[in-house]
């Protein structure tokens, strides 16, 4: 088959490789879509991987075309979206089903072979069919939605609360859209380019509440959108010190801050503002991965519902698609920032 291998930092190239062996309880995969999060830009060009070579890729879907031995008959042929965490089963988070937090996981394109690839293995227990109507497309991108989800049902804020969202990349845009879905009344947006704007107001934030960095200072925005009172719930989707501490320092007395972004460096509150922590009593939480339990309650069935209703859209934040032998062309403009993007999507 072929497949994006990376063969050390800065090093992937698109190439032959040995199509996946299918062990027990597993199933091939051959890929119809596969997104690229901002996690694969460091992994592929800066930070680096567990081992090499390596597939990256964990945000696809596809369709099963072959089965592992004892692995259910009722798979070949199906449409199917990928749970790309494969928990142990055995630690103390994974015997309470909060596999997301499992402290001995493997993840597909991380630390084994992922969807960068015409094909990759996958455990039967991290499938979900896919209904007709819901695309390959769609489905690359439950992922992302089960993480900006995730984020949501661990915080759950009334629809007549003053809810902010700062840092519109794919999983604050994703907040967005599910908060307005569940009918938020009142949804504040930060961001920072136009086709952020563009994009919030496409999916119905209004637009005299989408803060532009560029042209407004955040505090005194806020302070004026929200009477002084600052937000109920504040989500940070951005994971820098200075966005961090603005989050908390506009939160309302009683209000939450769901911290959402990976970190860009250390973080440290200076005194005041951990004074505004205590003497607001403010919930200050994080948020990790989704759940997937293979029960209809989890948050991968949730969104699968939402997208089978109709209900929901991601398509819309769809940005470039490339086909997959072009990937690298996705990963060069996230890299260098070199155009506008959103999700970017390689197709096969």
């Amino acid at each position: 088959m072929k497949a994006w291998v990376l063969h050390n930092i800065n090093d992937i190239r698109y190439e032959d490789a040995a199509t996946p062996e299918v062990k027990e309880n597993e199933v091939l995969v051959k890929v119809r879509a596969a997104g690229i999060c901002g996690s694969d830009i460091p992994r592929i060009y800066t930070s680096g991987a567990y081992f090499y070579p390596l597939i990256t890729g964990h945000e696809f879907s596809g369709q099963v075309e072959a089965l592992g031995e004892n692995a259910d008959s009722k798979w070949l042929g199906k449409r199917v979206g990928v749970f790309p965490l494969i928990p142990c089963r055995e630690c103390i988070p994974c015997q309470n089903k909060r596999y997301e937090m499992c402290k001995k996981y493997s993840y597909l394109g991380s630390r084994r072979n992922g969807g960068f690839a015409e094909y990759v293995a996958v455990p039967e227990r991290n499938l979900l069919e896919l209904p007709d109507n819901v695309t390959f497309e769609q489905a690359a991108m439950l992922e992302p939605m089960a993480v900006a989800v995730h984020a949501i049902r661990r915080i759950e804020p009334k629809v007549t609360d003053t809810v902010v969202v700062c840092g519109l990349g794919t999983i604050g845009m994703l907040i967005v859209m599910f908060l307005l879905e569940t009918g938020v009344e009142n949804v504040l947006v930060i961001g920072n380019k136009d086709f952020q704007r563009d994009t919030a107001v496409k999916l119905g934030v209004a637009e005299d509440c989408f803060c532009d960095l560029r042209a407004n200072n955040v505090d005194e925005w806020l302070a004026e959108k929200t009477g002084g009172n600052g937000a109920d719930v504040f989500f940070e989707c951005v994971g820098k010190n200075e966005t961090i501490n603005q989050a908390v320092n506009n939160t309302a007395a009683g209000g939450k801050v769901m911290l959402v972004g990976n970190p860009y460096g250390d973080v440290a509150f200076d005194k005041n503002t951990y004074w505004k922590i205590l003497r607001n009593q403010l919930t200050v939480t994080g948020s990790w991965n989704s759940s997937f339990t293979e029960e209809k309650r989890d948050d991968w069935h949730y969104v699968l519902g939402r997208l089978a209703e109709e209900k929901i859209h991601p398509e819309q934040i769809i940005s470039h698609r490339f086909d997959m032998a072009e990937l690298e062309r996705g990963l060069h403009i996230m890299r260098d920032k070199s155009e506008e993007f959103l999700k970017v999507m390689a197709i096969s």
